[in-house]
């Protein structure tokens, strides 16, 4: 008589440990939302930051006339928060959860995949730390833009004009907001089955090169308008005198 052969005992996870297969359980979900969330709406504000921060070529006068426009939109405080503050805490913190879970390979393996990977982890770490400062000093610390538009390009030319550390902060943190966007659209792009294919991706590659180096050209030029003047001497009643 055949012995006839068991079946095997169906293996069980224990509870709460996640599904592994994509398309299950909150992690593809949350994945998901913090990718779409660096395209829109961090990634479309982080241009427009750029361009308005541009006016600073312009003089006090443009950029303080573009502080003043903001600050006179529509449900302004659902923009700031609805749109900006909660999405960037959540891209930022769930960025963070994502790097300290992940393990970094590119010193044993230093692929071009591996690179990048590391470089978006680290340029996306920096840019969220000079965000939050940026974000504490220029609105919920000194004076209020939202009341005193016209303070906008004073408060900003003193948080930087003569603090050296404090402007190489502000040009790294461009630089790095500017390549994590950039290679931001190429993940998006590659999880969302929008490029399928090497030769897409490739060429998207070369798309979102020139983006991050528009983006990093427009900021540092943005930037670069609050060292065009000098503050006047102490006690006198001039405003900022442009070199």
């Amino acid at each position: 008589m055949a012995a006839t052969a068991s079946p095997p005992a169906p293996i069980s996870a224990r509870a709460g440990v996640a599904p592994l297969r994509a398309g299950q359980g909150y992690s593809f979900l949350l994945r998901r939302l913090h990718s779409l969330s660096g395209i829109v709406p961090i990634g479309a504000f982080l241009v427009e930051h750029y361009i308005s921060n541009s006016e600073a070529m312009k003089g006090p006068a443009a950029y303080n006339a573009t502080v003043r426009f903001l600050n006179s939109l529509p449900f302004v405080l659902f923009l700031e928060w609805g749109l900006i503050f909660l999405p960037i805490l959540y891209h930022g913190l769930y960025g963070v959860w994502i790097w300290y879970r992940g393990e970094g390979n590119a010193g044993d393996y230093p692929w071009m995949g591996n690179w990048m990977y590391t470089m978006q982890r680290w340029t996306g770490g920096v840019a969220f730390a000079y965000i939050l400062y940026h974000t504490w000093t220029m609105r919920f610390t000194g004076v209020h833009l939202a009341t005193e538009p016209d303070a906008g390009f004073d408060k900003v030319y003193r948080a930087v004009y003569g603090h050296p550390w404090v402007a190489m902060f502000y040009l790294v943190g461009v630089l790095a907001a500017s390549w994590h966007f950039a290679y931001g659209i190429w993940l998006f792009c590659a999880k969302w089955g929008i490029t399928t294919g090497d030769r897409a991706r490739r060429r998207l590659g070369y798309v979102c090169l020139l983006i991050g180096l528009s983006m990093a050209g427009i900021g540092v030029y943005g930037l670069s308008g609050f060292f065009r003047y000098v503050a006047p001497a102490p006690g006198s009643t001039l405003t900022l005198v442009r070199h």
